[in-house]
């Protein structure tokens, strides 16, 4: 059944957050990944929490999910994440047919 990640960024240097966004594509299509939601317009209507862009992405199973995010092929690309944007993600399993 197919795994979803969701992301909830607060980007604070747009200029590196343009290169992990040209870079993470690849990756996440090498693992049979697909985005769902990339940065489309959003509007908080419940809690307080600063959000600058959304992203949820498709994967075929929770094991390739985890995989892609543990993969070395993501490895960089994640750190270059993490120095430009404050992110909670999180993997969820979806529902069986």
């Amino acid at each position: 059944m197919p795994a979803y990640v969701v992301a909830r960024l607060c980007i604070e240097n747009e200029g590196a957050f343009a290169r992990y966004r040209e870079m993470v594509g690849p990756t996440i299509e090498a693992y049979g990944g697909r985005y769902l939601v990339r940065g489309n317009r959003f509007e908080v209507v419940e809690g307080s929490d600063r959000v600058d862009r959304i992203v949820i992405l498709e994967f075929p199973d929770f094991e390739t999910a985890k995989r892609w995010h543990e993969s070395d092929q993501y490895e960089p690309v994640k750190a270059l994440r993490e120095s430009c944007a404050e992110t909670q993600m999180i993997i969820a399993e979806g529902l069986g047919s």
